[in-house]
């Protein structure tokens, strides 16, 4: 469903050296991803590289190695930065808006730089005392100059359940507020502080949907840098099928869809919408549908 094992060599080695970036950006060889509020430049169904030179403001990190073995690193560009504006063949694009057009290790590189980008303009101040910091270990971590207390990016851990019938033959999706309705997904929710992902599906799913779990299993997890989660993908097996209820504020309905239904949803021919390619949600609704099809 998503990238079985690490396609990007994130070169963790380099990270130590001294003054690592200021030496990797005055190397033509360097290959640079620029990023600015969520988006990347594409060109032919990949990131745009291009030289240190190109790039005007921006705040710097490693990124690691490109396939051909040559060193990339992130910039982060201001919101009102004009670095690498438009031009014919290329556009800026965001996770969502590439779906499925780009290939694994592009979506990894994809998914790594916009997270770490968004880090980087987010998280400037020391949370313990507020005091500024200072960049380390190319870009992956914060070292405060007041406390000494050393920060580095979050990540947020999430569930998300594809729920099916005990026959297996049904699938439950609900419709989030936020969505009007218009389209159906798998449940999802934060896991708390304490709380076991296990717990988090257990207790994510009867909140959203009012349904019991009499089974569940892992399938797979995908980072999503919106800003900064982990999505961690199961299917589960409901205990009362009847029970089946909305919580009437995150989720405004939930509906039980055959497997005829989600069939021709994928297919784009209703009876509802579906969440877009790029999604663990997508995924785990196809590993389903595609599994008894």
């Amino acid at each position: 469903m998503t990238i079985p094992r690490p396609s990007l060599d994130r070169a963790a080695e380099l990270r130590e050296e001294p003054d690592l970036l200021d030496r990797l950006r005055d190397d033509p060889a360097t290959r640079v991803v620029v990023v600015r509020e969520g988006r990347v430049r594409v060109v032919d169904s990949a990131l745009l590289r291009v030289p240190p030179a190109a790039v005007v403001e921006a705040t710097w990190a490693l990124l690691g190695r490109d396939a051909d073995g040559s060193v990339l690193l992130l910039a982060a560009a201001p919101p009102e930065s004009d670095a690498l504006d438009a031009a014919p063949d290329e556009i800026w694009l965001g996770l969502r808006d590439l779906g499925g057009r780009i290939d694994g290790r592009e979506s990894e590189l994809l998914i790594s730089a916009i997270a770490l980008a968004g880090w980087l303009r987010d998280a400037p101040f020391c949370p313990t005392c507020g005091g500024g910091t200072e960049l380390r270990q190319g870009g992956w971590s914060r070292r405060c100059l007041v406390c000494g207390r050393e920060h580095f990016p979050r990540t947020d851990p999430a569930v998300i359940v594809a729920v099916e019938s005990r026959d297996g033959e049904r699938l439950l999706l609900g419709a989030n507020a936020n969505w009007g309705g218009r389209m159906y997904s798998c449940f999802a929710g934060f896991t708390e502080a304490g709380e076991s992902l296990e717990a988090t599906v257990h207790r994510e799913i009867e909140e959203e949907s009012g349904v019991r779990l009499s089974s569940l299993r892992y399938i797979s997890s995908q980072a999503w840098p919106f800003p900064r989660s982990l999505m961690i993908g199961f299917r589960a097996v409901v205990d009362d099928e009847s029970a089946a209820r909305a919580d009437g504020e995150e989720i405004i309905e939930v509906r039980w869809f055959t497997r005829a239904e989600i069939g021709s949803a994928l297919a784009g021919h209703g009876p509802v919408g579906l969440p877009g390619p790029a999604s663990i949600a997508r995924a785990l609704i196809v590993d389903w549908y595609e599994g008894r099809a």
